[in-house]
């Protein structure tokens, strides 16, 4: 009776382990994605294309996808979006002094950011696939770009592999 009850023991105890385990890799994840969240809207540069842009959307979803999409005043709208299981590593273009605006490249593994247009009178509707994304920031400083890179390498290894 002794063993059966010292195996009973182990048991739960492992079971506990793995059920909390599973619950702070999930909750480990949605505070990635909040943070993530929140530096891109902090950062975004709308003032840059306030004449052509009507509005934007800018999110991290929880299954782990960046979308950004753009409204125009012409009715235009272009929308980009990845995994950020392909993510390959980012770079900035600009400076990092207060006040100054450049653009964040969100790199990808090979050609699997998803670009599309609609309601464009000139070109059409496209559809089409690109090896980044390109966010205009502003107040980007070096710590904030090294941060972000660190979470969304992080968050690769967080993330759920697809098939």
């Amino acid at each position: 009776m002794k063993k059966f009850t010292l195996n009973l023991t182990i048991c739960l105890c492992a079971l506990s382990c793995v059920i909390f385990t599973a619950f702070s890799a999930k909750m480990a994840l949605d505070e990635e994605i909040a943070y993530l969240q929140k530096i891109l809207s902090e950062h975004y540069d709308s003032s840059r294309e306030e004449k052509e842009i009507k509005r934007y959307e800018l999110n991290v979803t929880n299954s782990g996808f960046c979308r950004y999409k753009r409204y125009f005043s012409s009715g235009k709208v272009e929308y980009f979006s990845f995994n950020l299981i392909k993510f390959k590593g980012l770079d900035y273009q600009g400076t990092d002094e207060t006040g100054e605006s450049g653009d964040l490249f969100l790199r990808t593994k090979g050609e699997d950011v998803i670009v599309q247009t609609y309601n464009d009178k000139i070109g059409g509707d496209v559809d089409s696939m690109a090896c980044f994304m390109t966010i205009p920031v502003k107040n980007m400083k070096t710590q904030d770009l090294s941060d972000l890179s660190e979470r969304l390498v992080k968050m690769n290894a967080l993330l759920p592999v697809q098939k």
